[in-house]
């Protein structure tokens, strides 16, 4: 059964070491993340980053028994687990399919994962616009219609550029 979970800051190998010796080494885990590069201090750094923060989902066959879910409460570095897990395992799979379907050979995810037509703002992740806030004017296929501030200006799709919803 797959559960959501929060852990706690800097704990996440841990929390993991923990899981495996609690549950077995058959664990799944899902954890989006994105790698992206950042200008700081007049340096071009890499940066990873999970898309769910401090949470991760994950997979055992044995979290259907209630008792080992009171197990996992007790474990170093978790912060707890998610209710009504049970309830959800559909929206769960799905959201879980859809991160590996923008997944690329590496494992990271592609802009095609924050695409949405329904987004009406956004947040440039990277690139020159890093950390710009900006409205989406119109979308084609291959092409984005913005407005950052004032200024009116259209970017490729293609460019690499990853942006998010706000």
């Amino acid at each position: 059964m797959w559960i959501v979970i929060k852990y706690k800051n800097r704990e996440l190998n841990s929390l993991k070491e923990n899981l495996i010796k609690t549950l077995g080494d058959k664990i799944e885990f899902c954890l989006p993340k994105i790698k992206y590069q950042k200008n700081v201090r007049n340096k071009l750094r890499s940066i990873e980053q999970f898309i769910l923060g401090n949470y991760a989902i994950l997979y055992h066959e044995k979290l259907v028994n209630d008792l080992e879910l009171q197990k996992l409460k007790y474990l170093k570095g978790l912060d707890y687990v998610l209710n009504n897990f049970k309830h959800n395992q559909k929206e769960i799979i799905s959201f879980i399919n859809y991160c590996k379907k923008f997944e690329d050979e590496s494992g990271y995810l592609t802009q095609g994962f924050f695409e949405n037509s329904l987004i009406k703002n956004g947040k440039f992740i990277n690139g020159p616009f890093t950390d710009m806030m900006f409205s989406i004017i119109s979308q084609k296929k291959t092409k984005l219609k913005i407005l950052i501030g004032n200024l009116v200006t259209t970017i490729s799709k293609n460019t690499g550029y990853l942006y998010r919803s706000i």
